[in-house]
């Protein structure tokens, strides 16, 4: 079926609220996968060198663009207070349904990641995985993700340059290679499951696969007067064997910063 879209935006939440369902199934294995734990270590650790000697239940946590929930489930786990905000319905029911005897535990809400409408200096923690690159103005939504952040709190976002390959030839070389690559080996392809047709033409539009990252996080963080670190080899502690050999030339990386004391 064809779809008259009138922006941007009205597309971008069309084809997620479509891919809802398939999107949850990948969370439901990584759920019940090693890659629970690799996460789990990996998030408790940052979030724990950062806040010595607090208690998880007195730490506040924002899931953004929580999707079917895998970041909130297990950081609610490891005993942390979360919300998990999304933008689509589905994805939240799908949150909900992941959650299982945790869903009312964790305060999943509908929100615009670019529009956040929680008072200032909410959250002592923002986590987000695969987001940022998907956003029509990603500016905006740092800059509100700041806001909500205490004086003090900590920022970890994992993402990639994704779809640069639309606007790099460098970059489309080694995708088709990565392409090759996942044709000639055992592990699932993971476009399988994927309309790319329709995803390429929303990334067509999504500011951030034409620029290079995270030095673009790393510039406009630092302008809203963060103190950032970033970490470009992120995917070899995280990332699985078949994630490696789908994404090899998108590998993913960290963003890790620090809002200081503001007025």
């Amino acid at each position: 079926m064809n779809h008259s879209f009138h922006n941007y935006e009205e597309e971008n939440i069309h084809y997620w609220s479509n891919r809802a369902s398939g999107y949850s199934d990948v969370n439901k294995e990584e759920l019940t996968s090693n890659q629970k734990s690799v996460w789990s270590t990996l998030l408790d650790e940052r979030i724990q060198k950062h806040f010595q000697n607090r208690d998880r239940a007195d730490i506040h946590i924002l899931d953004i663009g929580t999707g079917p929930g895998f970041f909130a489930i297990i950081l609610r786990e490891l005993g942390y207070h979360v919300t998990g905000i999304d933008y689509t319905k589905s994805m939240l029911l799908e949150a909900k349904k992941n959650a299982k005897h945790l869903s009312n535990e964790i305060h999943f809400l509908q929100m615009n990641a670019e529009e956040l409408t929680f008072p200032s200096k909410s959250f002592d923690v923002i986590v987000s995985r695969n987001l940022t690159w998907n956003l029509p103005h990603p500016q905006k939504a740092y800059t509100h993700w700041v806001r909500v952040l205490k004086d003090g709190g900590l920022l970890l976002n994992f993402d990639a340059n994704w779809y640069h390959y639309l606007h790099d030839e460098e970059a489309k070389s080694a995708h088709l290679i990565d392409r090759a690559n996942i044709a000639a080996s055992d592990v699932e392809d993971e476009c399988a499951g994927t309309n790319v047709d329709a995803m390429e033409a929303i990334a067509r539009q999504t500011p951030l696969s034409a620029l290079s990252r995270p030095k673009w996080d790393k510039e406009i963080l630092s302008s809203l007067h963060m103190q950032v670190k970033t970490d470009a080899n992120i995917w070899q502690r995280v990332w699985t064997r078949q994630e490696r050999i789908n994404n090899a030339s998108t590998p993913m990386f960290m963003v890790e910063s620090k809002k200081g004391v503001t007025g």
